[in-house]
C-alpha cells in the first residue's frame, strides 16, 4: 500500500517561491499546458466504460483541438457555455478548451428537466450547450426540444449565401458552417449553437465530429492570441446551487479561485504525478470538476472515470484494474461501495487516500473506509459552492481521530469564524454558531443576482455559509447542524421551498409543507405533508408522478402523509422541526437519526 506523502521536494516544487502555490496567478489552460509539459507521456485520464486512455501530451493536444473548434464557431473570452451531460470524456474536453480560450463553462446538472434546463439556459445567458443524446431512461433530445422549440426548425438549411465572417476570427467561412445556419430562439436570444456530444445527428444540432473539423478553420497565432488576453480573476465557471425561492443562483468563479482550492485539495491528500485518482462523483458538481478533474491537472495525478454515473460496482471494478491510490465520494458512495456483493472480492490494496464530503459524513463509516476499505489516509472536506468548494479540509498528517471526527482546518489562505446568527458577534471555541469563511475561496458573486450576493457576502467580505458549526482550541471544525431549509440527499441540495412551489400547482393541494427525515443511506430523503382540498383525494403516487415530470429524480418525496393540519406556534407559524420528529418516530427512523457525523 502507498503510505508515503509528498516528500519535501515535492512540496517545493508545488509551492514555488515561498508559500505561494504554483498556480496562483495562473489560468487553467496554461496550468495544463505546464503540466502537460512536466509528465507528457504519463496517463492523464481514463475512461472505463468507452474505453478512452489519454497521456497529458494527448489531452493538452485534443483539448486545443476543441478550443480552435469553438473559435471558429465565434466563442470568445466572456462568453457562456453550457454543458448537460453526464461524465463522458467530452466533458473533461470542453471543460478545459473553455477555459483555455476564455469561455465560462456553466455546468448544468443531467438530472434536470425541461423547465430546470430553460432556467439554466435563459439565466445563466448561454450562447452554446453541449448535450448527450441518452442515459438511463432520459431522453436529452426530446427535453431540448420541449426546451428550445425552435431547435428543430432552425438548422440543417443551406445557405448558399452566407459570406466569410469576421465574427469567426479569420477570413474563410468552415466548410461545415456553410450547410448550418445559427439558432434564433425568441425565449434564448443569445443561444447559437448546440451541439450534439454523441448519438445519431440531430436536427438543429452540430455533431461533436463537425466541431472538432472545424478546428482547421482557426489558426495557432489565433489560438495563442485567445490564451493571451485571459487573467486569472477572470470569472471561468459558474455552477447552479439550488435556491431558496425554488430559482438556482449561479456561482461565478475564477480561475484562481477553483484552481487555489484544487491546489489545496491535492495538497491535503498528498497527491503526486503517480497518484490516481477514482472520480466517481459528477462533473457536473464541484466535487468532480474542481477537486477532481482540476486537481488532477495541478498535482498531475491521473483521472480515472469508472461510469458516466455512479456505480458502486464499476467504482470498485475501476480502483482494483487501475490500481487507484485515492478515491472520491459522499458519504452515500461509500455505503453503496461497502455493501456491494463485489466488495469483498475486490483487491483495494491501492487505496491510500481520497476525499468524503458534500454530506454530514458518518464517523463510523469514516471508521470502516479507512481500516476495511484500506483508505488509510481518507480525508474529510467541508465547503459550498459559492466557496470554489472546500473552505476545511482534514490532512494526510492528521491523527486518525482528527480525521474521522472533524471537517479539519481552514486550508490555507482562507480565514473562518463562527458567528452567533441572530447579532452576528463572534463565538469562542466550543461554542455553536453560523460558519463564514473569507478568502480566496469566496465566489465573485452570483451572477445577475446582485442582491442575492449581497445577502451571502457581506460589506466586510464574509461568505455566511447558512450551517452550523463549532471550532475546538486546536483549530479544527465540526458541523453540528444548519440554519437553512436545506435537504442534503446524497450530496445533492435539495431546498423544499422548490418542490412546495410545484405542489401548489396541482389541483388537489391546498397545502403542503417538505422536510427532509434521515436515510442511512442517503443521509436524507425528502418527504411531503400535504393538505388536501376539500372532496379531492389524490394518491401519494398521483403527486410522484406529477412531480417526476418537472424535477430532477432526487427532488420528488419519497414519503408523503396527507394531514389536516400543521403543527404550529402560537403565533401561527409551522414548525418543521416538529414534523421532522414526528415523521421519525412514524417512519421507525429513531436509530438512523442518532447516527453521529463530522
Amino acid at each position: 500500500m502507498n503510505n508515503n506523502a509528498n516528500s519535501d521536494s515535492d512540496s517545493k516544487r508545488l509551492l514555488g517561491r515561498g508559500d505561494v502555490p504554483w498556480v496562483a496567478n495562473k489560468t487553467i489552460g496554461e496550468v495544463l499546458r505546464q503540466t502537460a509539459s512536466r509528465v507528457p507521456e504519463q496517463d492523464a485520464v481514463f475512461f472505463l466504460s468507452q474505453p478512452i486512455r489519454w497521456t497529458w501530451a494527448d489531452l493538452d493536444r485534443e483539448v486545443d483541438r476543441v478550443a480552435r473548434g469553438l473559435l471558429a464557431l465565434g466563442f470568445r473570452r466572456g462568453d457562456h457555455f453550457g454543458i448537460w451531460a453526464t461524465n463522458v470524456p467530452e466533458w473533461v474536453l470542453l471543460q478545459f478548451a473553455t477555459a483555455r480560450i476564455g469561455v465560462i463553462l456553466v455546468t448544468i446538472n443531467p438530472s434536470y428537466r425541461q423547465h430546470e434546463l430553460a432556467y439554466a439556459i435563459e439565466q445563466s445567458e448561454l450562447s452554446g450547450l453541449a448535450s448527450i443524446d441518452q442515459y438511463k431512461t432520459t431522453d436529452y433530445f426530446a427535453e431540448l426540444n420541449q426546451a428550445i422549440p425552435e431547435l428543430r426548425d432552425s438548422f440543417n438549411k443551406v445557405s448558399g449565401t452566407r459570406p466569410p465572417s469576421k465574427e469567426m476570427g479569420n477570413d474563410r467561412t468552415p466548410k461545415v458552417l456553410e450547410t448550418f445556419l445559427k439558432l434564433e430562439c425568441k425565449q434564448f436570444p443569445k443561444l447559437k449553437w448546440v451541439i450534439t456530444l454523441r448519438g445519431p445527428s440531430q436536427a438543429g444540432t452540430l455533431a461533436w465530429q463537425d466541431l472538432l473539423a472545424l478546428a482547421d478553420a482557426t489558426s495557432e497565432k489565433q489560438l495563442h492570441d485567445a490564451q493571451q488576453e485571459l487573467s486569472c480573476d477572470d470569472p471561468i465557471n459558474i455552477q447552479f446551487t439550488s435556491g431558496t425561492t425554488g430559482f438556482p443562483k449561479g456561482a461565478m468563479l475564477s480561475h484562481r479561485n477553483i484552481l487555489l482550492n484544487a491546489f489545496y485539495g491535492g495538497l491535503n491528500q498528498a497527491l503526486t504525478s503517480k497518484d490516481k485518482i477514482c472520480i466517481p462523483v459528477p462533473l457536473y458538481h464541484c466535487f468532480g470538476c474542481v477537486l477532481g478533474s482540476l486537481c488532477s491537472i495541478v498535482h498531475g495525478s491521473t483521472m480515472v472515470f469508472p461510469a458516466e454515473g455512479f456505480q458502486a460496482g464499476a467504482t470498485l471494478q475501476a480502483i482494483e484494474m487501475e490500481r487507484c491510490t485515492a478515491v472520491y465520494g459522499v458519504p452515500t458512495m461509500f455505503i453503496s461501495m461497502l455493501e456491494h456483493s463485489d466488495y469483498p472480492m475486490r483487491d483495494l490494496k491501492s487505496l491510500r487516500t481520497g476525499i468524503m464530503a458534500g454530506s454530514p459524513c458518518p464517523i463510523e463509516l469514516m471508521k470502516r473506509v479507512t481500516s476495511e476499505m484500506g483508505a488509510s489516509q481518507m480525508t474529510i472536506g467541508y465547503g459550498q459552492t459559492e466557496a470554489s468548494p472546500l473552505v476545511t479540509q482534514t490532512s494526510v498528517h492528521d491523527s486518525i481521530d482528527l480525521r474521522v471526527g472533524t471537517v479539519g482546518r481552514t486550508l490555507p489562505g482562507i480565514e473562518a469564524k463562527v458567528i452567533d446568527p441572530e447579532t452576528g458577534q463572534g463565538l469562542n471555541d466550543m461554542q455553536h454558531g453560523e460558519l463564514c469563511s473569507r478568502g480566496h475561496n469566496v465566489m465573485l458573486g452570483y451572477f445577475k443576482m446582485p442582491d442575492k450576493t449581497a445577502e451571502a457576502i457581506d460589506t466586510d467580505g464574509w461568505l455566511h455559509s447558512g450551517d452550523l458549526a463549532m471550532r475546538e482550541p486546536n483549530g479544527y471544525y465540526r458541523i453540528t447542524g444548519r440554519l437553512r431549509d436545506l435537504i442534503i440527499r446524497g450530496g445533492e441540495n435539495i431546498y423544499p421551498r422548490e418542490i412546495e412551489e410545484l405542489l401548489y400547482q396541482h389541483p388537489d393541494i391546498e397545502d403542503v409543507q417538505v422536510i427532509g427525515v434521515p436515510d442511512r443511506k442517503f443521509g436524507e430523503e425528502v418527504m411531503a405533508w400535504v393538505r388536501l382540498r376539500h372532496g379531492q383525494n389524490a394518491s401519494d403516487e398521483e403527486l410522484k408522478a406529477f412531480c417526476r415530470e418537472k424535477l430532477a429524480y432526487f427532488k420528488v418525496p419519497r414519503y408523503w402523509k396527507f394531514v389536516d393540519t400543521f403543527p404550529m406556534t402560537v403565533t401561527g407559524k409551522i414548525q418543521k422541526f416538529r414534523m421532522r420528529e414526528v415523521s421519525i418516530e412514524e417512519l421507525g427512523l429513531q436509530a438512523v437519526a442518532k447516527i453521529q457525523t463530522a
